[in-house]
């Protein structure tokens, strides 16, 4: 018998098996307890929005007494938000901004990771950096230079800072996703008479639909849920955005917590609704951003 079948046959006995079963269990354990504590405050906040503020101050662990919807009523209809109306400025301005991303990170990638000219590298190393800078140094003289051009308290102001921020990302996974695709695709197309852009727009945007996929959906939580560009730029109660309007519920001395829970609730209802429209789109493209390039 050869040293490997009679490793085989040793990995084969009870003791290793055993070994291998309570291994099995304790991986498998700490996956579960992982999954609990990431669910369970998605839980907690969703049976919380249904007891009243007392209920909730005496226990706020406990399980409600009885439902109660006053919550999602007073949400909906306060006087003073309008949480519909941050939900629309909310996806007015991810829109935008998702649009743009997709589009000039496309471009900007494939001329990066396909066309050769003096100080491309420079080029792609001057989009990373912006990667590396902290939104936070910028919040006053971008304050500063969106009042000068009169962008404050606008949506479509408020999409350009996203948009800045969001090309990095984008340009750093389609370039290195267009380095994976066979040159040969592009010089078969020229061989046969294609010009340049037909060859960008038919052939290879089509191809590099999953890594699309991928930076939009990454960019769409990253606009949908932006709070500090909002709060330096938006001071009009009829331009806030979502984490505007959550935020605004916290009072000085007291919070209704409850209130606060239902709100965050129906605000993730439309992100939840795009997660399960475009749930294919999205694994392929996070599979093809992760093993491309």
């Amino acid at each position: 018998m050869s040293s490997a079948e009679l490793t085989a046959v040793r990995s084969n006995t009870p003791v290793d098996k055993a070994k291998r079963t309570c291994a099995a269990i304790i991986a498998n354990a700490v996956i579960i307890l992982f999954s609990l504590s990431c669910l369970f405050p998605v839980v907690w906040m969703l049976y919380s929005s249904f007891k009243g503020q007392k209920e909730f101050n005496d226990n706020v662990l406990a399980l409600p007494k009885a439902l109660y919807a006053g919550n999602y009523l007073n949400v909906i209809g306060r006087q003073d938000a309008n949480l519909l109306r941050a939900i629309g400025n909310s996806f007015f301005t991810t829109i935008i901004a998702v649009i743009f991303i997709t589009l000039f990170g496309f471009i900007t990638g494939y001329m990066l990771g396909r066309v050769k000219f003096r100080g491309n590298r420079i080029v792609f190393a001057l989009f990373l950096l912006g990667m590396l800078i902290p939104i936070h140094s910028l919040m006053v003289p971008l304050y500063v230079l969106f009042r000068q051009f009169r962008l404050t308290d606008s949506l479509a102001g408020l999409a350009l800072p996203y948009i800045a921020f969001g090309l990095p990302v984008a340009i750093f996974l389609v370039e290195g996703y267009i380095k994976g695709i066979p040159s040969s695709m592009e010089e078969a197309a020229s061989i046969d008479g294609s010009s340049f852009h037909r060859t960008l727009f038919t052939i290879m945007l089509p191809m590099c639909r999953p890594i699309l996929a991928a930076v939009a959906v990454i960019q769409t939580f990253a606009a949908w849920n932006e709070f500090s560009f909002a709060l330096v730029l938006i001071s009009n109660a009829k331009k806030r955005t979502v984490p505007l309007e959550i935020a605004m519920l916290k009072g000085q001395y007291s919070s209704n917590y409850p209130q606060i829970f239902a709100t965050m609730l129906l605000a993730m209802i439309p992100t939840i609704l795009f997660y399960f429209a475009f749930r294919k789109q999205i694994m392929k493209g996070m599979v093809a951003g992760a093993v491309k390039g």
